[in-house]
């Protein structure tokens, strides 16, 4: 999410590599964020798009109070830091 919040046309192969798991695994995970609301895939001529809805709340009960944005920049504060 982390990865295609930066690049929404990354393409699944390369998030796989980044990440350092299967193409598969990546295509499931992709699956159950566009099932549960927290990503929209557009397709762009023979490319697809993915965007963030980053409204929207964390899935856990106890993370619930927060948005997948609040997480995001959270992340990106902690990269910048250790950049």
């Amino acid at each position: 999410m982390i990865l295609l919040s930066r690049n929404s046309s990354m393409v699944l192969r390369e998030v796989a590599l980044q990440v350092g798991i299967t193409e598969r695994a990546v295509q499931r995970i992709i699956a159950d964020l566009e099932e549960g609301g927290v990503i929209r895939r557009e397709k762009v001529g023979r490319q697809n798009h993915y965007a963030i809805i980053g409204d929207r709340p964390l899935r856990h009960p106890i993370e619930a109070h927060r948005s997948i944005n609040d997480l995001l920049e959270l992340l990106a504060e902690t990269t910048d830091e250790e950049a």
